[in-house]
């Protein structure tokens, strides 16, 4: 985003009040991310933080055990996990939720491993080829976040940490990348 020359951010500051908030309506609407920011900071006070992130996990778990129901393989399943990481980002940059954001990313992870790991077992390994390497890394990545995270918070994912963990070192596509990229094998934190 490009910066404001100086001249423009004294002339915004000499603007009458009422220009300025009529300025800052349009502008804000026009934002989604900083609109949910907002509403969350000062409709709901920043105290519904942990409501939205049960929430979401019960919309994910429901989500998630509805697909069993369909003929599910791993690209779409790929596909729903990448939808609803963009739903848990959406929640950190509204609520700056960093545990929730691991609690979530974890659970979402181990959730559709427990749900369907006998589909991924079924299909070809070859038909995970775009799955296991999503699965590895963006749990690589939660794990490096999760432990610059204070340690009364790893009780909130601690099992679905470890169960994440045993189902990528079960399942062979996942666990040849899991060794590559030195992945835990468990969760002893």
């Amino acid at each position: 985003m490009p910066k404001l020359d100086e001249q423009l951010k004294a002339a915004i500051v000499r603007m009458p009040a009422a220009e300025k908030d009529k300025l800052l309506l349009r502008l804000t609407a026009k934002d989604e991310k900083l609109v949910r920011r907002l509403v969350f900071e000062l409709l709901e006070g920043g105290e519904t933080r942990d409501e939205r992130a049960a929430a979401l996990r019960e919309e994910i778990a429901k989500d998630l055990d509805k697909k069993t129901e369909y003929h599910l393989s791993p690209g779409y399943l790929l596909l729903y996990l990448r939808h609803w990481n963009a739903r848990i980002n959406e929640h950190v940059l509204a609520t700056k939720d960093k545990s929730g954001e691991v609690a979530l990313v974890l659970f979402m992870l181990a959730e559709a491993f427990r749900l369907h790991h006998k589909m991924l077992q079924k299909h070809p390994e070859r038909r995970s080829d775009t799955l296991a390497p999503y699965l590895v890394k963006r749990t690589a990545s939660i794990l490096a976040k999760a432990k610059k995270l204070h340690e009364d918070y790893f009780i909130e994912f601690r099992r679905d940490a470890q169960e994440l963990l045993e189902h990528i070192w079960t399942f062979r596509p996942t666990a040849v990348l899991a060794k590559e990229q030195g992945l835990l094998r468990y969760w002893d934190l």
